[in-house]
């Protein structure tokens, strides 16, 4: 299924988070090597996609929580994104670092950049109306909007 217009920025957003959790993915029992791929992740995760996770929660998944029992893939997805966000969060906040940990949330992060790519960004195209749609793209940062998305 292609992908909306209106979810590609999220989905370029995306694209950078898959480039750093596979590199950390391999992340070598260095302690240069931890902190560098460790400090790359985190900044990911808690600068860059705060409002994108902001989007996906208060729009995205809000708008198809009323769908949660007359499609029964709707529930699954929510709660697992649910369980994803929470698992990432765990992650970030442990207090000692080793390669084992950096791959890890490496893991963690790369599996669920896919499933919202897999998952929930075709439930939302299928589901969601063109307004709703349209409310995640002019709610989505403006750095990964393309001029010709623009409308």
């Amino acid at each position: 299924m292609k992908r909306a217009a209106q979810l590609q920025p999220l989905s370029r957003e995306h694209h950078q988070g898959l480039v750093i959790s596979r590199h950390a993915k391999e992340c070598a029992n260095d302690v240069e090597e931890i902190a560098k791929h460790w400090t790359a992740l985190t900044d990911y995760i808690n600068k860059n996609m705060t409002n994108h996770f902001k989007v996906e929660d208060d729009l995205m998944l809000a708008k198809l929580e009323p769908y949660r029992y007359s499609h029964p893939q709707v529930a699954e997805v929510i709660d697992q994104i649910a369980d994803q966000h929470n698992k990432l969060y765990q992650l970030i906040e442990s207090q000692s670092l080793s390669a084992a940990q950096v791959q890890e949330l490496g893991s963690v992060l790369y599996d669920h950049i896919r499933f919202e790519e897999r998952e929930l960004f075709p439930l939302a195209q299928q589901i969601l109306s063109e307004q709703e749609l349209q409310a995640i793209y002019d709610a989505s940062s403006k750095n990964v909007k393309r001029e010709e998305e623009n409308r």
